[in-house]
């Protein structure tokens, strides 16, 4: 990696650095804020060149865990976070350092693995934000792209009143740059919404509101956060089991709930159905508490989390924090014994040491058959 590093180096320096040909309004206006979302992308590369290339081999330990996961249908899959008192990412971690405990009662870990699984990661991207706000956000989200590895997976998709479903899962970056641009373009505030009379299907969450959408004189949100949450969480189920599911939605926070089929228990509840952790790129200040209440809820409930940003600069800081969580997480398989039979949810809590912090999602749900799920 060293020696990939060094080439890097020395083809840089081979190069003579790239010209710009602008006027001088064009470069006052972009100077500042291109040269530090430059400098942050070229550190950002770097850094996951390095995280990457360990990340492309799955270990023998990882293989086996997958292949677990994917013949016992009674095991249950938690990723684990675990920090230290001042919030940093612990690892070296071992099997024998966790506690888990299903309804309070201690587990037996059967599988263990310090490396991520391999992701199948829906980018969730609010369409009726400022125009400002849009363009940074999804600019920033090129980034993560680069740190798409051979075995994960993922797909854009768009929503504001309507939810808008990307292509396909896939790993190319190409196809994922384009998707991107798309939803860079596409993301910029609603015209007012005039409702046609009519009334759809309550599960629908594709066609228009099934109840008429009041117009506001741009004072209320036009856009349906929890039903876009719900329609991606639908495109997630239906992904391996031995995959980590992951909806990152860039947003303002803002929602009518008006226009959602779906309410927010609804929705939180079916993402632990199908162990979907949400992580948040919150546009504005964690200050705003109440607007970001919901999206606060659903990352501390499915393990996932939420993260603040006010430019393209913070935004690029931010993302590198939370793809580094999510790669940095621990995956411990049990299989249940001695729990509450006669509840369809089961409440999780993890301990990793007295002095630092491990935290999952809260539960899970039983079908049926006492299965879990998953």
């Amino acid at each position: 990696m060293g020696r990939a590093i060094e080439l890097r180096k020395t083809q840089n320096q081979a190069q003579p650095p790239p010209r710009f040909v602008a006027s001088h309004s064009r470069a006052s206006r972009i100077s500042g804020e291109y040269m530090a979302w430059k400098k942050t992308i070229s550190t950002f590369v770097i850094t996951n060149l390095v995280c990457c290339t360990g990340l492309s081999q799955e270990s023998k330990q990882t293989r086996e865990l997958r292949e677990k996961i994917r013949v016992e249908s009674n095991l249950v899959v938690l990723t684990v976070t675990v920090k230290d008192d001042r919030g940093r990412l612990v690892s070296g971690l071992l099997k024998d350092d966790f506690h888990v405990f299903d309804d309070e009662v201690e587990q037996s870990i059967l599988a263990f693995t310090d490396e991520s699984l391999p992701l199948s990661l829906l980018i969730l991207v609010d369409d009726d934000l400022k125009w400002k706000e849009g363009t940074q956000m999804v600019r920033s989200m090129r980034s993560i792209i680069g740190d798409i590895a051979d075995q994960d997976e993922a797909m854009v998709c768009r929503f504001d009143m309507l939810f808008y479903p990307g292509e396909e899962f896939t790993n190319d970056s190409m196809k994922l740059m384009a998707a991107l641009k798309s939803a860079q373009s596409a993301a910029q505030p609603s015209p007012p919404y005039i409702p046609q009379p009519v009334v759809t299907d309550q599960a629908s969450t594709t066609g228009p509101p099934s109840v008429a959408a009041p117009t506001y004189s741009g004072s209320r949100p036009s856009k349906a956060l929890e039903d876009a949450l719900y329609s991606s969480a639908q495109l997630l189920q239906h992904r391996p089991s031995d995959r980590r599911r992951i909806i990152l939605i860039l947003t303002d926070g803002l929602d009518e709930p008006k226009l959602n089929h779906h309410s927010h228990e609804a929705v939180r509840d079916f993402l632990l159905q199908n162990n979907i952790s949400v992580y948040a790129l919150a546009s504005g200040s964690a200050k705003s508490k109440r607007k970001f209440f919901n999206l606060t809820d659903y990352s501390s409930k499915t393990g996932g989390g939420i993260f603040y940003a006010t430019s393209t600069y913070t935004m690029e800081l931010t993302l590198t924090r939370m793809t580094e969580q999510a790669r940095h997480d621990y995956t411990l398989v049990y299989a249940p014994a001695g729990n509450n039979p006669s509840s369809k949810f089961h409440t999780l809590r993890v301990t990793a040491s007295p002095t630092y912090n491990a935290t999952t999602r809260s539960g899970y749900y039983t079908t049926n058959s006492d299965t879990p799920n998953p």
